[in-house]
């Protein structure tokens, strides 16, 4: 992993504006937001699925820096005193402590944006049909059929107990949806699976999306703030609806096991062509931050 973690980054300089390019403070401030912090699973996923279905990975850097400028923008915008309120992310100042909350507010409207552009601006795919249905994909993920929407539900969920069908769903649109276009995205970029692989990729990346929440609720729980990198608890005394407060933590442990199980079956046929997608969700599910 560590060897397509430092590419990404690599890509995510290059792609980002120059901090001495004007307006020099925003740009400044987009680059602090996406560089050097995180763990990089959702472009990790992109590369991943890429490489199944035999992509290049000049192709997959630019897909999985879109998935991870859309990623950083929606962590800067989560982070604003009208939305979490938090002061720490990636183990330092949140955007609108380290600028101004004006500042905050503009990386992630020109993060956004930027994904877009990275989109339409490099030949992603052999067929424009296939570039822009990629296109669709990102933008359904983003907006209020899926990120956004995920977090206008948790945001009504605050001070509320909602069942776990609820509580799943809200998750499928604001953690899930990101994670299944990123593979949905690295697939894209060679467009030689079948409907039926496809299919079971699908299945893969919504399984890990949902594991990929169900462990940073227990993380949240049990992990300190210098070892998540951001404010441990608060979820937990704002009153924010988790899967640990729906089902105690060892029950939220052992559907994480269970999701992991359901992405190791659906991608069982792919063979040792899957082997970085099986890495990935063994890490989601066991990774300690």
């Amino acid at each position: 992993m560590g060897g397509v973690q430092a590419r990404i980054e690599h890509a995510l300089a290059r792609l980002l504006p120059p901090a001495q390019v004007a307006p020099a403070r925003l740009h400044d401030a987009m680059r602090y937001a996406t560089l050097e912090g995180g763990k990089r699973v959702r472009p990790l996923l992109t590369f991943a699925a890429g490489e199944l279905a035999a992509a290049s990975h000049e192709r997959l850097e630019v897909a999985a820096a879109a998935v991870e400028l859309i990623h950083a923008y929606s962590l800067v915008h989560d982070d604003l005193p009208c939305m979490d309120n938090d002061v720490l992310r990636r183990g330092k100042p949140t955007v609108h402590v380290e600028y101004d909350q004006a500042t905050a507010l503009l990386v992630g409207d020109a993060l956004q944006s930027l994904a877009f552009q990275l989109l339409a601006e490099h030949r992603l795919a052999d067929d424009a049909r296939v570039q822009l249905e990629m296109v669709k994909t990102l933008a359904v993920a983003t907006g209020s059929r899926g990120m956004a929407g995920g977090q206008q539900i948790d945001l009504e969920s605050t001070g509320q107990s909602p069942s776990l069908p609820e509580l799943e769903f809200m998750h499928i649109h604001k953690t899930g949806a990101l994670i299944r276009a990123a593979v949905r995205l690295g697939a894209a970029c060679e467009d030689s699976l079948n409907e039926s692989e496809s299919t079971r990729l699908n299945r893969c990346a919504k399984a890990v999306g949902l594991a990929f929440q169900v462990v940073d609720d227990v993380l949240a729980h049990d992990a300190s703030t210098a070892t998540l990198g951001k404010t441990a608890g608060k979820d937990s005394r704002q009153g924010k609806a988790t899967y640990v407060s729906a089902m105690g933590v060892a029950r939220a442990r052992g559907l994480a096991e269970e999701l992991r199980a359901d992405a190791h079956g659906a991608l069982q046929a792919f063979g040792e062509r899957a082997r970085r997608l099986r890495e990935l969700a063994d890490f989601i599910v066991l990774r300690k931050f």
